[in-house]
């Protein structure tokens, strides 16, 4: 269901070597974070001049009035601790009910990670909750290395995948619930993730695998739209189209040409993504919901964590303000009923692009020029 690992070298030397090599190629060991304290119950916030010197974009929003509050909440019935970060935005401190975006991280990161993001919705009005999943988050960078890849091998087991999607309905229930409730607007809310993250979103949204012959179904009715960034593919399972195939709600597709996860026995590439791509919503029943598409020239798979330079210099800063601006066009869209944002988005962004298509522009250019018949053959046809 979720990225495995598995089949490592059992000398502590090639142990080690791995573990680095798997921590640079997620690209989250050098992402700011701090661990989460489990006997911090209660809320102990930052300040907002804390919360400003975490990173360049948190101090934009702060400055900008969106509020930036951490929480530490434990569901009593799983005995489990989910701290989330709430990017609380300025319309809302005025009184007025605001959409809302559920964050779900990478594999090693945590609650502060995709400020950028966070920051950046909440500047344009979307509340946004960044949920921190205790068994697979910064944490595992932490301790022996030489057990770092038992680590993430426990992190990234079923039974953790699972328990991700509940931290993120146990999050959202607990937001609803809150004194901040009611200026959320329950009719708009989405979900979004970055590559393990991406997958929890998936579930979410509708994607299903078969269990003992039962399809298991996680799906999460109060979510409308879903952003999928660097999303890898179901591994182990057999019938890759059908797990997506039925997702009724729109979805946003991000990744990149060299968004690529190397790790042995679970190599997965950007056509990966883009066969899930095609995959997703193309068994539903009745009228095709809205998919956009945004396929980045070269990068990285770590491009899309607040982790600058990754994936080059001068693209690093290019492709988050491109995919921020349009996780933003895209829910304009989808949740708010404006297309503005979304059919002008794009033009400025065309030079570092390979792909992309929306409902009003599409294109194919660069190394994926020959790749899109490859493409339409790993969908299926029809697709």
């Amino acid at each position: 269901m979720a990225i495995k690992y598995s089949k490592f070298s059992k000398s502590g030397q090639g142990r080690l070597l791995l573990a680095l090599g798997l921590a640079a190629l997620l690209g989250l060991s050098a992402c700011k974070s701090t661990p989460v304290d489990l006997s911090r119950v209660p809320t102990q916030a930052q300040s907002q001049d804390e919360v400003a010197a975490e990173s360049v974009w948190a101090k934009e929003a702060v400055a900008a009035g969106v509020q930036v509050l951490d929480m530490d909440w434990r569901d009593q019935a799983r005995d489990r601790a989910v701290p989330v970060r709430l990017y609380w935005p300025k319309n809302a401190q005025q009184g007025r009910a605001v959409p809302l975006v559920l964050f779900s991280h990478g594999i090693g990161s945590s609650r502060r990670g995709y400020s950028y993001l966070g920051a950046y919705l909440a500047s344009q009005g979307y509340a946004s909750l960044h949920v921190q999943h205790v068994g697979s988050d910064r944490q595992l960078w932490l301790g022996n290395p030489l057990q770092l890849v038992d680590r993430l091998q426990t992190a990234a087991r079923e039974q953790e995948a699972l328990a991700r999607v509940a931290d993120v309905k146990f999050a959202l229930d607990q937001l609803l619930q809150s004194e901040r409730g009611g200026l959320i607007d329950a009719q708009r809310i989405a979900a979004a993730g970055h590559s393990y993250g991406a997958n929890t979103t998936l579930l979410l949204a509708g994607a299903q695998v078969q269990r003992e012959g039962h399809a298991l179904d996680l799906r999460e009715p109060r979510i409308k739209a879903a952003i999928l960034i660097s999303a890898p593919p179901f591994y182990g399972e057999a019938d890759k189209a059908s797990i997506t195939g039925g997702i009724r709600i729109p979805t946003l597709h991000i990744t990149a040409t060299e968004d690529v996860i190397r790790i042995p026995g679970y190599y997965s590439t950007a056509q990966d993504r883009l066969a899930l791509f095609e995959f997703t919503g193309s068994q539903a029943p009745g009228r095709s919901a809205l998919k956009a598409l945004a396929v980045f020239e070269g990068g990285s798979h770590s491009m899309f964590t607040d982790r600058g330079l990754t994936g080059g210099s001068s693209l690093n800063p290019r492709a988050k303000q491109a995919t921020k601006e349009l996780a933003a066009a895209f829910l304009d869209e989808v949740l708010l009923g404006r297309p503005q944002a979304l059919q002008s988005w794009g033009g400025p962004y065309r030079d570092i692009l390979a792909r992309w298509q929306t409902p009003y522009s599409s294109g194919v250019q660069g190394s994926l020029a020959e790749a899109a018949p490859v493409l339409k053959t790993l969908a299926g046809p029809g697709s």
